[in-house]
């Protein structure tokens, strides 16, 4: 794994993205930074972290995707990685809101954004932002956010959990080429509210209620409706009030 550590940045996926036309780049090359002064997150989001306190990478995966309607097993790879990671770290409550939001308990402490790219080939070429709370404890204006040091009231080690999270990731890449269906499961056991009534709204701001059920192959939110149908979501077409 190759490492590549910033002060200060726009966007660690920005600069990943320019580097990753590289030939050589090793897969799973990983950047970082102290400070990232134009992170992102899903639709346009903005995420804000405290200079030096969190975890703010990302990382280069190639080789791994075929086809785009695999895409999002990349997500599912990533996401039960970090919530190892995380475990690991005596980390309570952990649950993941679909899509792609790491919880301890009802509250946000990671967000993954992923980024791809179809090259002249045909291969996809994928690069995973992750931003994880680690050492912040500030969190005004910011009610649903919370951080590894408040849920434990320790600071935890950020380069040390980077390395689990890529070992994590490197391992659960090469067991979904061979059984894709147990990490979906795995992922599909750890959503946030899984068979709970919850209220919703769509794109056109209707609110209603509706039950996740689980992903489908493609990685749409499947949601029992009160008709007793169940529909598939993607994620711009519905948010989870809570």
């Amino acid at each position: 794994m190759k490492l590549i550590k910033l002060d200060a940045i726009d966007s660690t996926n920005e600069f990943l993205k320019g580097i990753s036309t590289q030939p050589d780049l090793e897969n799973f090359t990983v950047v970082t930074a102290e400070n990232q002064t134009k992170g992102k997150g899903q639709m346009g989001a903005v995420w804000n972290s405290e200079v030096g306190k969190n975890l703010i990478m990302s990382v280069l995966v190639k080789n791994f995707l075929l086809e785009i309607n695999e895409i999002f097993n990349l997500n599912i790879g990533v996401s039960l990685a970090v919530i190892a990671a995380l475990k690991k770290n005596n980390i309570p409550d952990l649950s993941i809101k679909w899509p792609n939001d790491i919880l301890s308990a009802n509250k946000k402490i990671g967000g993954i954004l992923i980024e791809n790219s179809i090259k002249s080939d045909g291969t996809i070429l994928s690069i995973v932002g992750l931003g994880l709370n680690v050492n912040q404890t500030n969190f005004e204006g910011l009610p649903k956010a919370s951080s590894l040091a408040v849920v434990t009231g320790k600071e935890l080690d950020k380069e040390e959990l980077l390395l689990e999270i890529i070992t994590n990731l490197e391992v659960n890449v090469a067991e979904s080429k061979q059984n894709s269906a147990s990490l979906r499961q795995q992922f599909v056991d750890l959503l946030y509210k899984k068979g709970i009534p919850m209220p919703f709204t769509n794109q056109k701001e209707e609110k209603f209620m509706g039950i996740i059920q689980g992903i489908s192959l493609v990685g749409r939110l499947l949601v029992l409706l009160e008709d007793d149908s169940v529909a598939e979501f993607d994620i711009k077409e519905i948010q989870m009030l809570y």
